[in-house]
């Protein structure tokens, strides 16, 4: 380029008279590219405002780490301007490393400028921490971005995010930030719960969604998509920044007139202050709705017999009720219902407790609700079924039916099949690998046969579900250390598989304390009659022992208990009814 080019392109000052510009001669600067080496906002500044000596682009890395300190100093003292207090201004210069470098890295491009001037004559002397004063206030964002940077954000995320903060102060901005954190983040031990709930809110949504929706579901994945991913949802240090990137308008919420309030509502509508914070990380958009509009969303669930207490319950499980998408769904929901001829109190039932269910379409809950048909469950039968487990309903049908085929190859027959779930739903929804196939080890391991295993789950289906190591194996243990062999406790549950569902401290104890010390009788009478510990020990054990020894009679277990009131009466007292009262004998 010649030096009439070179000084033609950079002669500016007649369409700029207020801006300083460098005027670089080729000769002396030969590598000089035009103005283009700062990087941040182009920088206007007064002619005089150069500082000291020119130092090298380079800083030795003693000379850096001075450097960087001081220019912590320098944007604490500027926070300070603002009107920070010094502990905040210190923790935000301290934990905004990326900003502040940005200032320094301002700087040593200023010195170059300056240290051009000095040659000229032209220029005033600033000192190192003036400059980055000075480079600060040049950005114009007031040290918010310092601030989001220190909660957080990484530098481009805070930049952006305070684009949108321009009419906030910043002792405001983060008195607001310091609520947020303490109403989102200040649950219990639970936090891996949130993530775990917003898994299961995205798997269970088959319905076109809103824009709240999609919002929240965009925020989700930049939270799986980290090191923790969902389970990290409830912490502060994992979320709150893509919290702010991805909702950036709730920081110009007025935290009086607007935050306070609407976490009152949540806690008045059953909400505990405690878990608001799950319904915030759920579904943000609730922080953006006002009052009346939460109420009139709420009251939409009474047609279903929510209450206010019931309403919070839903939140905390689906707060995406509020949406809009969802909303819309819910009437035909009911209107689905009704169709099918389900009762409307199972159906209210099963919303309440499993609100998962306003997600699903139609189409869905169709497949499943024939699914149910093949087996006779509906009407009536199914509105049982769903109002004990209402996620049955949201299972694939293709899942039901291998639960079928894995009962129909024990030897069920699919009437029986629906019999049995209708008893005891939370069987079709059992793993078959991790659950049922566990179960039918233990039982076989015990002594149950092939050939007898159907009749002990069909009267106790509930075996299927029971944990074996907490439930089921420590009724064992205890009854053998009570002296019954293994081989006697199976001929047990063959014969009365519901003994072992009783537990031990409340049923099994206290029935063969009174057995063995106060009848005097074996343990070995209830391998001959399990059913024993079917009956209420003071309402009929001991009323017809105490009837039967003021008469100095002996007979079974089986006589004693097996015949309803009438007939002992009949037998064993000479009358037609049995009068004695519960509390007759104690």
């Amino acid at each position: 380029m010649s030096t009439k080019s070179f000084s033609t392109h950079w002669n500016l000052k007649s369409l700029f008279p207020n801006t300083c510009f460098l005027h670089f001669h080729p000769k002396s600067f030969p590598n000089a590219l035009p103005f283009s080496f700062f990087q941040y906002p182009r920088i206007h500044c007064p002619k005089t405002y150069f500082p000291q000596p020119p130092l090298a682009l380079s800083y030795p890395s003693d000379q850096t780490s001075h450097n960087l300190t001081q220019a912590q100093e320098s944007v604490s003292e500027y926070l300070q301007d603002l009107g920070l207090s010094l502990e905040d201004s210190i923790s935000i210069a301290s934990n905004s490393p990326k900003y502040t470098q940005m200032l320094v890295d301002g700087v040593k491009e200023l010195e170059e400028w300056n240290a051009w001037n000095n040659s000229n004559g032209e220029g005033d002397h600033l000192g190192f921490k003036e400059m980055v004063i000075y480079m600060a206030k040049e950005k114009g964002d007031n040290g918010k971005v310092a601030f989001l940077e220190s909660v957080g954000l990484t530098l481009s995320s805070a930049m952006s995010v305070a684009r949108y903060l321009s009419s906030e102060s910043l002792p405001s901005l983060i008195h607001k930030v310091k609520y947020m954190k303490e109403i989102i983040f200040s649950g219990g031990d639970d936090k891996w719960l949130s993530g775990k709930n917003a898994r299961r809110m995205m798997m269970y949504l088959s319905i076109p969604s809103d824009e709240d929706v999609e919002q929240t579901l965009s925020f989700f994945e930049k939270i799986e998509a980290r090191r923790g991913g969902l389970d990290m949802l409830g912490s502060v240090d994992a979320t709150f920044r893509f919290l702010l990137e991805s909702f950036p308008r709730i920081l110009l919420l007025p935290v009086e007139s607007h935050l306070i309030p609407l976490v009152e509502l949540l806690e008045n509508v059953g909400v505990p202050r405690g878990s608001i914070g799950k319904v915030f990380l759920l579904f943000p958009p609730v922080l953006f709705c006002n009052v009346q509009g939460i109420k009139t969303k709420a009251s939409a669930f009474e047609k279903v017999g929510a209450a206010n207490k019931d309403v919070g319950k839903m939140l905390l499980k689906y707060p995406w009720i509020l949406s809009t998408s969802i909303q819309n769904n819910y009437e035909h929901i009911l209107l689905f219902f009704e169709e099918e001829k389900i009762p409307k109190a199972s159906v209210d039932r099963a919303i309440r407790s499993w609100p998962h269910i306003l997600g699903c379409s139609i189409s869905k809950l169709k497949l499943m609700v024939e699914q149910f048909g093949e087996l006779d469950v509906r009407n009536k039968k199914l509105g049982r079924v769903i109002a004990k487990s209402p996620q049955l309903l949201l299972r694939k049908p293709q899942e039901l039916l291998q639960f079928v085929l894995f009962l129909e190859g024990l030897g069920f027959d699919r009437e029986t099949v629906g019999k049995l779930g209708c008893r005891c739903p939370e069987i079709f929804a059992a793993n078959i690998d991790k659950t049922l196939k566990k179960k039918i080890e233990f039982l076989v391991e015990l002594g149950i046969s092939n050939h007898h295993l159907p009749w002990v789950i069909k009267k106790y289906p509930e075996l299927l579900v029971s944990d074996v190591d907490k439930t089921l194996r420590p009724r064992i243990q205890y009854l053998m250390e009570i002296g019954l062999s293994k081989r006697e406790i199976a001929l047990m549950v063959r014969r009365f598989s519901p003994l072992l569902g009783y537990s031990i401290e409340e049923v099994l104890r206290p029935k063969l304390k009174f057995l063995l010390d106060t009848m005097e009788k074996p343990v070995k009478d209830v391998v001959d009659y399990p059913r024993f510990f079917s009956y209420s020990l003071e309402k009929k054990i001991k009323p017809r022992f105490w009837v039967l020894k003021g008469r100095n009679m002996e007979c079974s277990l089986k006589d004693m208990l097996g015949k309803n009131d009438e007939e002992f009466a009949a037998e064993f007292m000479g009358v037609g009814r049995m009068l004695i009262s519960p509390s007759s004998h104690q």
